[in-house]
């Protein structure tokens, strides 16, 4: 079969080329082509990796029409080198520098390669919690409260879940707390307020990553519901700027509340929304400060995916 074997060859040296050279987009395709995979197959092996990612996803990425950027999304990247047989961070790499290059048009809450980075960490702590990609709780309502301390930091993090299980025995949640620019996650502390008690924490120390586990008091059947409420104490990172929290599938209601010490109030604050990380925020609105609180908020009805968050300029 020497044609066979030509064509093998030709596939294998473009291949080579794509992942020395890039984009991201040549070098998918050019690592399916080589493995003689149908975009069926590759989101079929994706599947058994615990990743949910669609046929029209995919070939969009391989044509550059889209690119890999919610959590989820790099977390597919990652088995993609797996199940193409890449080098490890191979494609992510090249996800990376082509964002590094496109980001002079645009404004992302936290640079792309340190999002790749978190995704990479993310997925390392999970894995230590035994903890898979989806934990079998849909979110009905999520109300976060943070505490800006005198120093300008993110002092804490109050976070009041609205829950429910769509599958029998879930009884517990894992937590994620991304601190600041200098954060140290091992100075951190969570601690569980309403409805769990804390188990077993990680942390990441060069993304200044936490994650701990929340067991709850019942074991929740499908279709339960189920309120609790926990906070992370930081205060560990430098002066804070914003807060951005990130969705990976539409889902219910999100209020965030920011609240500033008396000593260290903002000049001024507003809302922004992306529908991915390396998209333009949009829906920039100004939010008055409250003279009483020393505080501002927003309130999502109902979210979708992509990030939200508030901002602040400091004097």
């Amino acid at each position: 079969m020497p044609h066979a074997t030509q064509h093998a060859d030709v596939a294998s040296a473009d291949l080579d080329s794509a992942l020395r050279g890039g984009p991201f987009h040549v070098a998918l395709r050019a690592a399916i082509a080589a493995r003689g995979l149908p975009l069926q197959r590759v989101q079929h092996h994706l599947s058994r990796h615990g990743v949910k990612v669609g046929v029209t996803s995919l070939s969009y990425w391989q044509q550059g029409a889209r690119r890999p950027q919610r959590p989820e999304s790099l977390r597919a990247v990652r088995a993609l080198e797996e199940i193409l047989e890449l080098p490890e961070e191979s494609l992510i790499r090249l996800l990376a520098e082509s964002e590094a290059g496109a980001s002079g048009q645009r404004s992302a809450a936290r640079s792309y390669r340190s999002l790749v980075e978190a995704s990479g960490a993310l997925d390392q702590l999970l894995a230590e919690l035994d903890c898979p990609p989806d934990g079998g709780l849909h979110t009905l309502g999520h109300h976060e409260r943070l505490r800006i301390g005198a120093r300008r930091e993110l002092a804490e993090r109050e976070s009041h879940h609205i829950v429910r299980a769509h599958r029998d025995g879930v009884d517990r949640f894992v937590a994620v707390h991304h601190g600041d620019r200098g954060a140290s996650p091992e100075h951190m502390r969570v601690h569980a307020l309403e409805n769990c008690r804390t188990g077993r924490v990680r942390w990441h120390r060069d993304t200044g990553m936490l994650a701990a586990e929340l067991l709850f008091d019942t074991r929740l059947r499908a279709g339960d519901t189920f309120l609790f409420r926990y906070g992370v104490e930081d205060g560990t990172a430098d002066e804070a700027r914003q807060y951005v929290r990130g969705f990976d599938v539409p889902g219910g209601q999100y209020a965030l509340q920011v609240c500033f010490d008396a000593a260290a109030l903002p000049v001024r604050c507003h809302r922004f929304a992306q529908h991915s990380a390396a998209a333009p925020r949009n829906g920039c609105q100004e939010l008055p400060l409250s003279g009483r609180h020393r505080s501002v908020h927003v309130v999502e009805p109902r979210v979708r995916a992509g990030f939200l968050g508030i901002g602040w300029d400091w004097e």
